[in-house]
């Protein structure tokens, strides 16, 4: 079997810098037991630091809503899956035709860029601002986009509705339209994962809250959503956990650990 957990919003509360003490006992208590942990985040690697201390023996963590696959332990990039300058800067204009005002960040493996109007809530000393054509020099795991002025439903769904298959889009976080190259999810990520370790999709167990978990929610054989999952995550799993702020997701991993532990005695 094999656990795989969204990070903000489901594990631990948005913007978090610390894994709470109970859900850390039960993460480490199923790694011993031999039921791997993996989280599958939108979270950038630039934002992971805190929690690599925390990732199982297997070693495996699966960042940017897939585009990369990180190994904690040798400290090294496993796979990226990345969108070029050629092909990015054609979804950007597309997106700007359509939605005139739009903003751009590219996400890359060496942390985040921004073009000249973009607002990052989240401070970025150093980070390179410029025209996106002259700081779009790697492949960029996530492009960004927001827009000051459009409802961030109604953002969502226009950016998805303009970029079609060209990319993958989704969100994570409200007003925030985060994309992929074509064909990236959680789940595509996941699956390569469980593929090295010799997991079978049946048996994995996947959680989430968000619209960018629902590919591997659909995956897994089992599927939690938090109580606090937004709405469009809710219709499509199979069971409910308590909320995130009441540590739903341990709470449920450890009722999995007690049944495990009798089993494994028996």
């Amino acid at each position: 079997m094999l656990i795989a957990t969204d990070l903000d919003g489901t594990i631990v509360p948005n913007d978090t810098v610390a894994l709470p003490p109970f859900t850390a006992n039960v993460l480490h208590r199923l790694d011993t037991a031999g039921v791997p942990v993996v989280f599958v985040t939108a979270r950038p690697l630039r934002w992971m630091d805190v929690f690599w201390p925390h990732v199982g023996n297997h070693g495996m963590a699966i960042v940017s809503n897939g585009a990369i696959t990180y190994d904690a332990h040798e400290g090294r990039i496993v796979s990226l899956v990345g969108i070029g300058s050629e092909v990015g800067l054609e979804v950007c204009d597309a997106i700007t035709g359509a939605l005139p005002g739009a903003r751009f960040a590219i996400e890359c493996a060496d942390g985040i860029r921004l073009d000249p109007h973009y607002v990052e809530p989240y401070p970025a000393p150093g980070a390179p601002r410029g025209p996106l054509h002259e700081i779009w020099t790697d492949p960029a795991v996530e492009p960004l986009v927001r827009h000051p002025d459009i409802e961030p439903d109604l953002l969502h769904h226009q950016v998805a509705a303009i970029v079609g298959d060209a990319a993958t889009v989704t969100w994570s976080v409200s007003g925030l339209v985060e994309i992929s190259a074509a064909g990236i999810t959680k789940a595509s990520a996941l699956q390569s994962v469980c593929d090295r370790l010799d997991v079978r999709s049946d048996d994995v167990m996947a959680l989430g809250d968000m619209p960018n978990d629902i590919p591997m929610l659909m995956w897994a054989g089992t599927s939690y959503v938090v109580a606090n999952a937004h709405e469009s995550v809710q219709v499509v799993a199979q069971h409910s956990a308590p909320s995130c702020a009441d540590e739903g997701v341990a709470q449920v991993l450890e009722r999995l650990l007690k049944t495990t532990v009798r089993f494994a005695g028996e």
